[in-house]
């Protein structure tokens, strides 16, 4: 009897798929190459991970894969167990682990991206001097960038502002020819140099967390600087040791407007191939980048989360910048943390593993005190630079028609009278937040989701920022029809309506999802603050993620007081975090920096511990808390979800789920239950969500029991007629 075939398939069944080899197989095949398995009616693309010589269904029902679609596994063995480990301890299927893995363009049955087209120096381009075009700028230009990258795409010569016909021109030439990346032999081999420019000196701290970094061994280093301390120079300088000794370096970054700042900081460093793997790059460049990852002849990957489970054979370092970011854990679908999954690749590589952040979370510094992690410190700015003053503005003194105290409106006009920039920091978007009828008390909300409506004024309409209902604003109060509709809140867009009264002549900069949607929009706005006018930024938490704008002096941060009384146990934690980033957008260049915070809780002990002490006093005091009441980091946690338009299925699903959990492991003092509930937000696109908490005191303990649950869930016939999730580790309370 031929071998019979395990294959791994994008489905939510937790099992693997029996398949008999398909006609004039290869049994020396390796595991890991994709098939393409029929699958009831459809035809699915799935990853060949073993076999069996005795099948556990009846050969005559057995069916053969129709085609085997690679030679050499597009998963090695390293990611391929990685994925198992994610699947197990994320409870998802080992297939859908698989398929999140692979670029969109090798999930599907016409996988084959187009021929990449690349472009290097011949052996006469190579032999020209630096300077050999200067009376054509961009044919010169061209030539830099080859001499400094070896290799360029299309893509990336376009980027750059290069046009094709300066191309076309040293193609006819002879001195450039099209290349396939694959073909790059490692830089180890090429008699270069890894450098495009001299690095930066380290100052003493920056040099004594460097020197602490053992490369070729495992452990995870938290790197905790102040902003602007110099953490991305200590990532350069440990990449430029990870290049020297012929290895891959992997830098993932939480958000895509990150991405193409730290590339260039990156392109100017380093001589080496040098991509980016994140949602923003077209599917079949990804694909190309992904590829060249995986043959070794990308020496340096930049990436959102995702990035973490890309094949590279030589990897020698891995680095995840602000650590602490919520954008690292997936919401939906494979519930991962790039995070936790960057520590077990990190641990089963035996690499390094880098987590920077000013403002740790409270799981990696938690980790770093109890001495898992190496714990680094950068206490004071880079290059002379001065931490912000930081001063709190008491609202209830103010006037409550105006979301702008005259103290901070005094203090902008006397900033940008003196040339300076000016960031406001307001975390909600649009105009307000809700519109209601005064005479009747009528508030605009969704008709999917428990949530009010948030009106936007560029277009006029309503909106919900969960599903994205939009509706008319109506002219008239729909249930008593009077015609005085109130605004209530302030989102970016009214403060941004504000200002331009306030600051005539000034220029006001919106930067929120709505503004910042179009491609390369981050990337050209950091472009324009660095020619350093007077201006106003006024945005949500997009300004928070790391951004260096050297001539903001002030920051404003309006209605800082919502986490103090959030219905999330990490609301304080976000809290903080985000007031110390954003803070850390002033001062960043030789000018001093002040940071004023406008609260209706000045005498809040969290808050006086956060500015009066440190980010770290303010981080142990909440650990004291979440000790207190068995909470993660202190306690493991999963969260089991469920969604249905029927709410009464909801909570069936998850009684019922309780009960077999608690046959299981009775509630102890180990071990605790909560639920069911309703989520924070009880409907979501028509459907109600409810939720079951589970804490534990040991996470080998939570896993067992996880693991008992899923495989009884999967078998009961209601869990059919609901949509439910586990979600380990969640981060997201609502």
């Amino acid at each position: 009897m031929p071998q019979i075939l395990l294959i791994a398939l994008p489905t939510p069944l937790r099992r693997l798929f029996e398949y008999l080899p398909p006609q004039h197989f290869d049994s020396a095949t390796p595991i890991g190459v994709r098939v393409l398995a029929p699958f009831g009616t459809q035809k699915l693309i799935g990853v060949l991970v073993g076999r069996v010589e005795i099948a556990q269904h009846p050969a005559e029902k057995l069916r053969p894969v129709e085609a085997v679609l690679d030679h050499q596994p597009v998963l090695p063995d390293e990611i391929l167990e990685l994925c198992r480990w994610a699947a197990d301890y994320y409870q998802h299927p080992l297939g859908e682990v698989l398929h999140t893995a692979l670029p969109v363009q090798l999930r599907k049955v016409q996988a084959e991206a187009k021929q990449s087209i690349c472009w290097r120096h011949t052996i006469e381009g190579k032999g020209l001097p630096e300077q050999a075009f200067k009376r054509s700028p961009h044919q010169q230009r061209l030539h830099q960038l080859l001499l400094q990258h070896l290799m360029v795409s299309e893509e990336f010569i376009r980027q750059a502002g290069i046009p094709k016909s300066a191309i076309r021109r040293l193609a006819d030439k002879q001195l450039i020819t099209q290349a396939d990346p694959s073909d790059l032999p490692p830089v180890d081999h090429l008699r270069v140099s890894i450098l495009a420019e001299p690095p930066q000196v380290l100052n003493p701290e920056q040099q004594t967390a460097l020197d602490q970094i053992r490369h070729h061994h495992y452990n995870t280093y938290l790197l905790e600087g102040t902003t602007g301390s110099g953490k991305t120079e200590v990532y350069l300088h440990a990449i430029a040791r990870a290049l020297q000794a012929g290895r891959q370096a992997l830098m993932l970054v939480p958000e895509i407007g990150l991405a193409p700042q730290t590339l260039l900081r990156f392109q100017n460093r380093f001589a080496v191939p040098i991509v980016q793997l994140h949602s923003a790059v077209a599917e079949a460049e990804r694909t190309r980048n992904w590829r060249a990852a995986a043959s070794g002849a990308a020496r340096i990957v930049i990436g959102t989360r995702l990035a973490v489970f890309t094949p590279m054979p030589d990897l020698g370092l891995i680095i995840l910048d602000e650590e602490h970011d919520q954008s690292f854990k997936q919401q939906d679908g494979l519930r991962y943390s790039a995070r936790d999954v960057a520590v077990m690749r990190a641990f089963r590589a035996a690499v390094p593993l880098l987590l920077g952040s000013a403002t740790p979370s409270l799981e990696t510094l938690h980790n770093a005190l109890q001495g898992r992690y190496r714990h680094l410190r950068l206490t004071r700015r880079a290059g002379g630079a001065q931490v912000p003053q930081m001063q709190l503005i008491d609202m209830r003194r103010q006037e409550l028609s105006n979301p702008i105290a005259t103290t901070a409106l005094e203090s902008m006009r006397r900033t940008l009278a003196r040339g300076e920039q000016v960031l406001v920091f307001i975390n909600r978007r649009g105009y307000a937040p809700a519109l209601l009828c005064r005479q009747c008390g009528w508030i605009a909300s969704c008709t999917a989701c428990t949530v009010r409506l948030t009106l936007h004024s560029q277009p006029r309409h309503l909106r919900c920022h969960h599903c994205d209902q939009q509706k008319p604003v109506p002219g008239r109060c729909p249930a008593c029809h009077n015609p005085e509709l109130l605004t209530l809140g302030q989102g970016t867009e009214r403060c941004e309506a504000l200002l331009q009264e306030q600051f005539p002549g000034i220029e006001i900069l919106r930067v929120d999802q709505d503004s910042m949607s179009r491609k390369n929009a981050m990337h050209a706005l950091t472009q324009k603050l660095a020619l350093g006018q007077p201006c106003i930024l006024v945005g949500t938490q997009m300004l928070a993620k790391g951004h260096h704008f050297p001539s903001v002096t002030l920051a404003v941060l309006l209605d800082i007081d919502q986490g103090l009384f959030s219905g999330d146990f990490r609301g304080p934690e976000r809290m903080g975090q985000q007031l110390i980033q954003v803070a850390g957008r002033a001062g960043r260049g030789e000018l001093p920096g002040q940071v004023l915070l406008q609260t209706y809780q000045p005498d809040h002990p969290l808050l006086k511990i956060l500015l009066s002490e440190s980010y770290t006093a303010f981080a142990q005091i909440l650990l004291q808390e979440r000790f207190a009441t068995r909470l993660p980091p202190i306690w493991a946690m999963a969260m089991l979800r469920t969604e249905s338009k029927r709410a009464e299925n909801a909570v069936e699903f998850l009684h019922r789920a309780l009960a077999i959990a608690r046959a299981f492991a009775p509630p102890s003092s180990q071990l605790q239950y909560l639920g069911p509930l309703p989520a924070l937000m009880e409907k979501r696109q028509y459907r109600f969500r409810y939720q079951l908490q589970i804490t534990c005191a040991k996470r080998g303990d939570l896993q067992a029991l996880l693991k008992h649950l899923v495989t009884q869930l999967d078998q009961l016939a209601l869990a059919r007629r609901v949509r439910w999730s586990v979600d380990v580790d969640p981060q997201d309370m609502s």
